[in-house]
């Protein structure tokens, strides 16, 4: 099992359970995860954790382990694994009848960003950091984070960290609304479980419709925008770059990028 599912009186808590990978998503995360959210989602629960085993909260799609989707011709198809694994777990966190937190106990990369910006409210540890790294590997954002990140934090520094890729530490990320609070690493998980149950001690329906609401007003559009991250990243997952950026990546030197 990759993903856990807890129980704890009224609060579900899902935790994402590759520590050895630093909790990066392959094939078998994303479905387990989407599985635990359709749960949580019907179950008896009135909120949700989502946090990760070990020293990460996810470092991303598992580029050596199975995180890359190939097509018919043996190529990637990094949009079929967009569609299929991860946009559906994205569209479930928000569309959820119940609150869920983001209890981010380390790194939040690529597209574990986008989990942790899914989640209706955002703990972060003080050692965690937040990472848009596609550009590193000739990507572009995806997960929905091309459209999650702008509404939390605005144009600018949405564009600073999706073209220059690099690490937003927990205070930077508090300081411009990407979080709701930072704590120190030894109370992250005790402010996490506070906070839940706080909320399923509170009016479910009326967090259920406050979620509407939001979704209605700020992303109306999210399913059109998954949709066009899905189609460009086919395209940039067959471009020399990505391989190039891939290939840097896993012979831990700089990319050579060649803009092609």
């Amino acid at each position: 099992m990759t993903v856990q599912v807890q129980r704890r009186g009224a609060v579900t808590t899902i935790v994402l359970d590759r520590p050895d990978a630093m909790n990066a998503v392959n094939a078998a995360l994303a479905e387990e995860l989407l599985q635990a959210v359709q749960t949580a989602s019907e179950d008896e629960s009135r909120a949700v954790v989502l946090t990760g085993a070990g020293r990460a909260f996810c470092s991303g799609a598992d580029l050596k382990g199975g995180g890359i989707t190939l097509g018919e011709d043996n190529l990637p198809d990094l949009g079929k694994g967009l569609r299929d694994g991860i946009h559906p777990v994205i569209e479930g966190i928000r569309t959820m009848p119940k609150p869920v937190v983001a209890s981010v106990n380390g790194p939040a990369v690529g597209v574990g960003l986008s989990f942790a910006l899914a989640c209706d409210l955002v703990i972060a540890a003080e050692s965690a950091y937040f990472l848009l790294a596609f550009v590193n590997i000739g990507l572009a954002p995806d997960g929905g984070s091309s459209f999650l990140l702008p509404e939390r934090i605005g144009f600018t520094r949405a564009a600073e960290m999706a073209l220059l890729g690099e690490r937003i530490p927990a205070e930077r990320a508090l300081d411009w609304g990407l979080v709701n609070q930072v704590v120190p690493d030894s109370e992250l998980t005790p402010t996490a479980d506070a906070l839940a149950d706080k909320l399923a001690a509170g009016p479910t329906r009326s967090y259920a419709a406050s979620k509407r609401q939001l979704n209605a007003w700020q992303f109306a559009r999210l399913a059109e925008q998954l949709e066009l991250e899905a189609s460009l990243q086919s395209e940039l997952g067959r471009s020399p770059d990505f391989f190039e950026g891939v290939t840097a990546f896993v012979e831990k030197r700089p990319a050579n990028f060649s803009g092609s």
